[in-house]
């Protein structure tokens, strides 16, 4: 691992922060560290930035309560830039929004991002919005008895193609079933986040697993 004097800071001592939310993977902010508050965010595990305009150190959520806690902090090849990826517990924008970056720019159109996350809030819309002809309204006005039992009949399929060794079929049938679960997600209230979080600590849990193995 570098340490901090293996790091390239600007002429005024500064290194950019680029903060990524660990679940979504959407960049929250850029903000810019010292040597200070970057060994400030390595002790106490949340970030802590330099501000340029009031020239002091500021440590994120002190003021609002939405601190970042630090999974991992990475350097780019020139060590002149920093990737902090975070778990946060509220807003990252000073405006209140989820991250700062919100403003469209420009977008292709023949391409488009795609993300769990991203259809997770579209369903969200539908429920809210109830489209007339959509299928998803149709879900969410049935209820949770049609939305069960949709669950249940793509996890059959799922079964059925897996069975039949069809890798296009089970991966068609995957997607029918995450995109139903989803459905049922939303109807209960159950964030991507909340999911993030339980498979986090099974994996954390495996992996003491692994290591106990390993010394007997």
């Amino acid at each position: 691992m570098l340490n901090i004097d293996q790091l390239k800071f600007d002429e005024k001592g500064l290194i950019p922060a680029v903060v990524v939310d660990s679940i979504t993977k959407k960049v929250l902010t850029v903000a810019y560290m010292n040597r200070e508050s970057l060994a400030i965010s390595m002790e106490k595990g949340l970030t802590c930035f330099y501000s340029r305009s009031r020239q002091e150190l500021w440590l994120k959520g002190e003021t609002s309560g939405n601190y970042q806690h630090i999974v991992s902090i990475t350097a780019d090849c020139d060590g002149d830039a920093l990737v902090v990826v975070v778990e946060k517990d509220g807003p990252a924008c000073h405006t209140g929004s989820d991250s700062c970056f919100f403003e469209p720019v420009w977008h292709s159109d023949d391409k488009s991002e795609f993300s769990l996350q991203g259809l997770y809030d579209l369903l969200v819309q539908r429920n809210e919005e109830r489209p007339e002809g959509s299928y998803t309204t149709y879900l969410f006005e049935k209820g949770i008895d049609k939305i069960l039992k949709k669950v249940g009949e793509e996890c059959t399929e799922v079964i059925i193609a897996g069975k039949a060794d069809d890798k296009k079929e089970t991966v068609y049938e995957l997607a029918d079933l995450a995109y139903h679960a989803m459905v049922l997600m939303v109807q209960m209230g159950i964030s991507v986040e909340d999911v993030h979080r339980e498979l986090a600590s099974r994996h954390i849990i495996d992996h003491k697993v692994k290591q106990e193995k390993m010394t007997k």
